[in-house]
This record gives structure tokens, C-alpha cells and sequence, in this order.
């Protein structure tokens, strides 16, 4: 569970700004999961957010395999074998290892690496044991790496699909840079909508997109039946042999078909299982094999080029419009991306991996459906400032795969542990498919490591940074955690001390926000100290984070009376829920003690860090951190306190 950085300012789920519709989580209240009548709205919404990033990977992938750094000779048997090669990882990778196999482990319906890392540390409860800090930093790796994916992903959809215009006449190039820019800050600007607003308005997009991808990859079939015979995976096999180490470096290209297999994963809790595995089976999987397929018959009748392979499929009277739909999907693409980096933005604010940030709920069916302000935007100034300095798709696609390739790796490593801690398979079970997924996997990996000269640096420079920010956070508050606990006065003995030495009372309720339940916060004893009053009834209110992505109602808060009209209160919440603290005291039952919001007063610590000569953390290192505690949300907001309800001690605390 996630506690407090100080001892009055928990790191809990952001406070909404009043925008959006926010879940009843402070109430007690648990989101209820979708009516079954929207599962048709959801698979809709699903089409057009999920699956946007693998739906639009056939604008390059197959072409990079030809036409990329390690490009292949065009001959019958390289198509053959680098066609068979992709369909099969198609299929093993995303319809059995993901929709079938990685799916199953969701945190009470939330996806993602972080809801995964957290269902097994459920079965570690010890934070000291190697074991549980070795799946935390698991954690902080794969979401830092997906955190890097989610600013190249945007800008290679859409600059890929955007370059489509050079096939049609060579006066658009001068203004692909331009005209991708534009689309996507459009697309930023329309994200505090929601999840399913937009992926509701995406998805009869996306739809007509796997219609016309299949319809182009039959029609090239027809005109080169001999391509079928890909689907027999000795072409593959063959292809590997006879290429040797060349077809190692050609893995990097063929794992572009896959790349956006993890953010299907993070997509998990704004849609659900079924939804997405209806889909994918039913309408994804089945037009991308199609077009892949039917690129590939085009490539066997030996064009001097692969270079703009998809647009060469398209009937000429159709190439301007196949270019604005595969424009609109490459948008729809990014937005999956999108979905899964404020999911994860948002789970790491909740655990205690990010300082507070505001996070808006923008669904009250479904709890994962989230928008993260500052992520959004610093998503968009990665996403054009890369499309500035690359200026060109072939020179992203240097970049791409390294992050999420690794991230892959990292999940079948936590879903094999899953399989045997959580769920007590047998190894028996575990190790033939483990086997499989683990030698793709690293397959992937190591011809992705190939890239780092090649632009595949700037992802791991990306993703280094978010995870030296998560580090620092979280080694920053475990520094000041014991810091305050070590200076706190025990709670039990302060109220033996108010019995003997009555103070002053005064009539109303005052609550005092505490990240240690049995310590005294700093500003109850500073208030007490300087305006020698304490108030008829006095609340200690700690709110902590569990590692589950709802509590029930039942279990939301434990009160007790210590006794000298002194109460605490522990409240807690879910990492995927807002605490809203003025509703959840109205629905508190403590005989005596009644919340009346005119006469309730709420008392905030604010600490003054300094940066101290100790040990446990670099010097460096705690500056980053008192920067990054010192723009963190502000409590008030963040808890959905009454502005003009609150009171604010300032403390000095040395790091």
C-alpha cells in the first residue's frame, strides 16, 4: 500500500477540477462495470482506441523489412518467408500471448504493467523482501519504457501516413512536417473528452479502415494467388535458415506489426476483456493478415521498390482517398497510445510513483477511463518535437521497438510469475508456452538493440529520464517517511497527555490530514503549540492507497475514538479511484461526532524540504525531489477540500 510522503499530504488519486464527471469513490461508492447493452458501445469505442497503433502498422512494417536498414533482396523466397514470419507473429504474439494469455491477468480489471506488478506484490505483503522490490523496479522500468513509447508511437502513425501525399505528387513534401504537426496537437486538444467519446466518435473510422485494408489485401491476392502459401510456417523456418544473422537484424522490422500489443494491455481497464478480444478476433486480426498478405503478392511480382509498399497496393482512382483514411487512422492510432499513458500516468500518481497530478475521470461506468492534463501535454511537445528533429517516418522507425520490445519481454517475465505465485499452475503447464514466448520475446529484444546507433538511443534517453523522476519519487519519500516517523510523537500518548494537562477547547471540528495513522501530525502539534487551543472534536484522517484498484465500501474506513474528543480516521481507496474527503467524512458514523461542513475546519502541513547532508540519496537527487514535491497538486484541490475550509502550518523538514 502507498502512504504518505510527509505526514499530512498522502499521495493519493489526483482530485478532478470539476470537468469531467468524477467516480463516487469518496462517498464509499465502488464505479459499477458497464451494463451488458454496452458491450456493442464498448467493442465500437474499443475499435477505434485500442487497436489503432497494430491497425495502422501495415503503412510500414512490411516496407521496412524491404526497404528499411536491414532491408532484404525482393525475391520469391524472401517474401515468402519475411510474409509467413510476420503472420505468425501475429499470431502467437498478440491473438495467443496477449488476447489469450496476458489478458487473464487483470487487476480487478485494470491492464498494464503497473496493475500487473501490482497483483503480485498483493502476494508479497513484506516491502523489504528482494523479491517485492526486484517487481516494483520491474514496474518503474516497464512504465518509464512505455512512458517513451507513448511520445515515438504518435509520430511515426502519423507521419508514415501523412507521407502518403509524396506518392501522389511530389508538392506535398515540403509540408508533411507541417501538416503532421497540425494533426496531432489537434488530436491533443480533443483528449479531455474522455476515452469513449472519442474512441465512440474513432471507431466507425477505424471500422472503414479494416474494411478497406482487407478489401486492398484481397484484391492483391487475387492478382498473385502464390502468396497463400505463406501461411505455411516452414517459410518461415526456411527464411531464417537461409538468412542466417541477416534475418536477425530483419526481426526489428517484422516486430512493427506488433508494437502496439502493450498498450492493447494498458487499454484494459477503459474497455474490459471481452470487448477486445471480439474485436480482435472478428474484425482486426483478420483484415491484417489480408493486407500484409496481399502486400505481399504485390511484392512477388518484383516492383523496383518497396519503398511506399502500402500506397502501391491502392487502384490509382483511389490513392488520394486511401490517403486520408489512412491519415484519419494513424490519428486514431496515436490515440491508443494515448489511453494507455494516462492509464499508467495515472496508476503511478495513486501507488506513489509520480507526485500528485490532476486526473480527471471521465467515465462513472468504468474507473480506468481516465485524462491526465499534464501528461497529455507533455506528450504532445515530445510527439512534435521528435516529428521536428526526424522530419521523416523511415528515420523514426530506427527508434521504434527498442521500448516496447523490452516492456514485452519484462510482461512474459511478471505473467510466467503470475502464473506460478498467484494462480499455482504447475511448472508442467508453465514451461512449454513460457518457452515459446520467452525465445520471441528476446528474439525481438536483441534485434531491437541492433537500432540504438540508429536513433533507438533517443526512446531509452526518454524513458531513462521517466525513470529516474519514479525512482527519485519514491526513494525521496521513503527518506522522509522516516524522517517524520522518527520525530512523530506517538498518537496514544499525546492523548494521555491532553487528559492530564487540559488545554483550551474550542467548539467546532477540526480534522488534521496524517501519512502515519499513529503519529501525532506536525500541524495538530503546532497549532496547539502557538494558538494554545484545540478544537471539541478533533479527527486524525490518514488516507493510503491499496494495491487494488477498488475497495469496497464496507471496507473503506476504520474510526475509532481515542478518547479527550480526540478520533482517527483511516480511509482507504483503490489506485484507481479519487478520494474525495468532504463526502467521505459525511458518510462517517462515529457515535458523538457528527461532520458539519459550516463548523469543520481542515488542517494542512506544508513542509519546507531542505536539502541536508545525510545519506540514503545523492544530494543531486534531493533537489530533484524537492522540486518535484514542491509542483505537485496542491492538497486542497487534490483531496477536494473546501478551499475556504482549510488551514495551512508550514513546517521546516531537512531531507
Amino acid at each position: 500500500m502507498s502512504e504518505a510522503p510527509s505526514g499530512e499530504t498522502p499521495p493519493q488519486p489526483p482530485a478532478g477540477d470539476g470537468a469531467a464527471p468524477q467516480p463516487p469513490a469518496g462517498s464509499g461508492t465502488t464505479p459499477q462495470p458497464p451494463a451488458p447493452d454496452s458491450t456493442a458501445l464498448l467493442a465500437v469505442a474499443a475499435l477505434g482506441v485500442v487497436f489503432g497503433d497494430i491497425g495502422t502498422s501495415p503503412l510500414y512494417a512490411l516496407r521496412e523489412c524491404f526497404a528499411g536498414s536491414a532491408a532484404l533482396p525482393v525475391t520469391s523466397a524472401n517474401v515468402l518467408g519475411i510474409v509467413s514470419v510476420l503472420l505468425w507473429t501475429l499470431a502467437l504474439t498478440v491473438s495467443i500471448k496477449y488476447i489469450v494469455f496476458v489478458l487473464r491477468a487483470d487487476n480487478r480489471g485494470q491492464g498494464g504493467i503497473l496493475a500487473l506488478v501490482t497483483l503480485l506484490t498483493g502476494t508479497l505483503r513484506t516491502p523489504g523482501k528482494k523479491a517485492y522490490k526486484l517487481l516494483v523496479l520491474l514496474g518503474i522500468a516497464g512504465a518509464a519504457l512505455l512512458f517513451g513509447d507513448g511520445v515515438l508511437t504518435p509520430a511515426i502513425t502519423v507521419l508514415g501516413a501523412v507521407e502518403g501525399l509524396t506518392e501522389a505528387t511530389p508538392v506535398f513534401t515540403p509540408y508533411i512536417v507541417p501538416i503532421s504537426v497540425v494533426i496531432l496537437v489537434l488530436l491533443f486538444l480533443i483528449q479531455s473528452r474522455g476515452t469513449v467519446r472519442v474512441g465512440t466518435l474513432f471507431g466507425p473510422v477505424v471500422l472503414v479502415w479494416f474494411v478497406a485494408i482487407g478489401v486492398l489485401g484481397v484484391r492483391a491476392i487475387l492478382m498473385e494467388p502464390a502468396i497463400l502459401a505463406a501461411l505455411n510456417p516452414l517459410h518461415a523456418i526456411r527464411f531464417f535458415i537461409n538468412e542466417g544473422g541477416h534475418s536477425f537484424a530483419v526481426l526489428g522490422s517484422v516486430f512493427l506489426a506488433v508494437t502496439g500489443s502493450e498498450m492493447l494491455y494498458a487499454d484494459l481497464g477503459h474497455f474490459g476483456r471481452k470487448p477486445i478480444r471480439l474485436v480482435w478476433f472478428a474484425i482486426v486480426f483478420p483484415s491484417l493478415i489480408l493486407n500484409y498478405v496481399g502486400q505481399g503478392a504485390f511484392l512477388l511480382t518484383a516492383p523496383p521498390s518497396a519503398e511506399n509498399l502500402f500506397y502501391l497496393i491502392v487502384p490509382d482512382g483511389f490513392l488520394y482517398p486511401m490517403i486520408g483514411l489512412a491519415t484519419l487512422a494513424a490519428i486514431i492510432a496515436s490515440q491508443a497510445v494515448i489511453s494507455g499513458v494516462f492509464s499508467l500516468a495515472s496508476q503511478s500518481v495513486q501507488l506513489g510513483f509520480l507526485p500528485r497530478l490532476q486526473v480527471r475521470h471521465t467515465s462513472m461506468r468504468r474507473i480506468g477511463q481516465v485524462y491526465v492534463p499534464f501528461a497529455n501535454w507533455c506528450l504532445m511537445a515530445g510527439v512534435i518535437a521528435l516529428i521536428v528533429i526526424f522530419r521523416h517516418s523511415s528515420n523514426l522507425a530506427g527508434a521504434y521497438g527498442i521500448a516496447i520490445s523490452t516492456d514485452m519481454l519484462i510482461t512474459t517475465v511478471l505473467i510466467i510469475i503470475a502464473a506460478r505465485v498467484k494462480w499455482s499452475i504447475s511448472w508442467l503447464c508453465i514451461v512449454p508456452p513460457a518457452a515459446v514466448f520467452l525465445c520471441i520475446d528476446s528474439a525481438f529484444f536483441g534485434s531491437n538493440v541492433l537500432k540504438l546507433t540508429s536513433g533507438g538511443w533517443i526512446v531509452l534517453v526518454i524513458a531513462g529520464a521517466a525513470f529516474m523522476l519514479i525512482k527519485t519519487w519514491i526513494d525521496g519519500r521513503a527518506v522522509l517517511r522516516r524522517q517524520l516517523v522518527s520525530a512523530a510523537l506517538d498518537i496514544e500518548s499525546f492523548v494521555r497527555d491532553i487528559k492530564q494537562h487540559v488545554p483550551v477547547r474550542v467548539p467546532g471540528t477540526a480534522v488534521f490530514l496524517a501519512g502515519n495513522p499513529d503519529g501525532v501530525p506536525t500541524a495538530l502539534i503546532h497549532n496547539l503549540k502557538h494558538n494554545k487551543v484545540l478544537h471539541e472534536h478533533t479527527v486524525v484522517l490518514s488516507v493510503r492507497t491499496e494495491e487494488i484498484p477498488a475497495v469496497a465500501r464496507e471496507h473503506r474506513v476504520v474510526a475509532d475514538s481515542l478518547g479527550a474528543g480526540i478520533y482517527r480516521i483511516l480511509a482507504s481507496y483503490g489506485f484507481t479511484e479519487t478520494p474525495d474527503i468532504p463526502a467521505l467524512l459525511a458518510g462517517v458514523d462515529i457515535p458523538g461526532l457528527r461532520f458539519d461542513p459550516m463548523h469543520t475546519t481542515f488542517f494542512l502541513g506544508r513542509e519546507s524540504l531542505v536539502v541536508a547532508d545525510r545519506t540514503h540519496m545523492a544530494r543531486w537527487r534531493k533537489s530533484l525531489f524537492k522540486v518535484m514535491a514542491q509542483n505537485a497538486l496542491n492538497p486542497t484541490s487534490f483531496f477536494q477540500l473546501p478551499a475556504n475550509r482549510v488551514v495551512e502550518l508550514g513546517t521546516r523538514t531537512e531531507l
